[in-house]
């Protein structure tokens, strides 16, 4: 085990939960990446689920359910993941404090709601915001927020309610570090495995609300909305707009989640020595470029600055479904 009373290195990431297990992985002593930690977890999806509702409107994600970065990155690099939950918000405080004596960062499960450092017109009620607690001083907790450029403070009435808060994915006080940690790993192995599951997971699952299937049911979906649009265009403006939403506001967004990817497999053509990798890459960062015209012109249409054209935007998400499916097939060849 490492010394646990160096510093803990805060670094600003692109996405919250694979920053948080990057930086304590590094912080015990094994160099990886943000975007290797994301790839090696197989963490981007796209899933449209119109039977779970966030504010009345299906779910729409673009990466794995929380805790999916921290759990398969152990097992792809054989580490035990150390978690605890709490039924007790008092003894969950009480378990921090105890590691904070220690110097002992620990990621933790948050609600973005209830944080003070964040700005008010920046709080949602989002309840699987990572962090990482590293110290505490008087009523105050050091916190490295990969999504904040320097480390921050949080008062404890703040931290307890917002590890605490109740509702979809509600954290009931979950804290977590890597335990046994190896100091170097060869990586060849780990990054081909978790390539072909999330490459299978993308373009040949049967499920029709996940990978490209599931952007082309969303397309549908859009397509589908100019049968009633004389009758529902407010409804369907709060429908477009809260597909922007769940793509550029939460978490790091499907263009930002397509770019993080897209570094991983930069990074691991050079560990594989394989520059197909580097090539493909190119490519899924093209994605991620139309995801982000998709989301400008979506905006646009939803504040009127371009006429609603629904046949439009449905039209881009084929063509982004048919990119992500060339992009994924080929990884699977490889």
């Amino acid at each position: 085990m490492t010394d646990q009373a160096k510093p803990f290195e805060h670094q600003h990431s692109a996405h919250c939960e694979s920053g948080v297990i990057s930086s304590l992985l590094r912080h015990d002593g094994f160099q990886i990446s943000e975007a290797m930690a994301f790839g090696l977890a197989g963490a981007l999806t796209f899933a449209y689920i119109p039977l779970v509702k966030i504010g009345g409107m299906p779910l729409i994600a673009y990466r794995m359910p929380p805790q999916h970065i921290i759990k398969n990155l152990s097992k792809r690099l054989g580490y035990k993941l150390h978690t605890e939950k709490f039924n007790d918000s008092a003894k969950g405080m009480q378990a921090l404090d105890a590691y904070m004596a220690q110097s002992k960062p620990v990621g933790l499960q948050t609600s973005v709601y209830w944080l003070p450092y964040f700005p008010k017109e920046m709080r949602f009620h989002f309840n699987a915001h990572n962090l990482v607690a590293y110290g505490k001083s008087g009523d105050d907790y050091l916190i490295s927020d990969p999504t904040i450029e320097n480390p921050v403070t949080c008062n404890t009435q703040a931290l307890q309610k917002s590890r605490f808060v109740k509702g979809m994915m509600q954290p009931k006080g979950l804290l977590y570090f890597p335990e046994n940690v190896p100091q170097q790993v060869d990586l060849a192995k780990p990054i081909k495995a978790a390539i072909k599951a999330n490459a299978k997971m993308m373009v040949k699952t049967p499920v029709p609300i996940l990978g490209v299937r599931g952007i082309r049911m969303l397309s549908k979906k859009i397509r589908g909305l100019a049968a009633n649009h004389a009758t529902n265009e407010a409804h369907n403006k709060l429908f477009i707009g809260h597909v922007v939403r769940m793509q550029e506001e939460i978490g790091t967004g499907g263009a930002g989640f397509r770019f993080l990817y897209a570094s991983f497999l930069q990074e691991s053509a050079q560990i594989t020595n394989d520059e197909r990798l580097s090539t493909i890459a190119t490519q899924l960062t093209s994605v991620g470029d139309n995801w982000r015209e998709f989301a400008l012109n979506s905006a646009k249409m939803c504040k009127g600055r371009l006429d609603m054209d629904y046949a439009s935007l449905a039209d881009q998400l084929l063509l982004i479904a048919d990119l992500e499916k060339a992009v994924f097939e080929e990884l699977l060849a490889l």
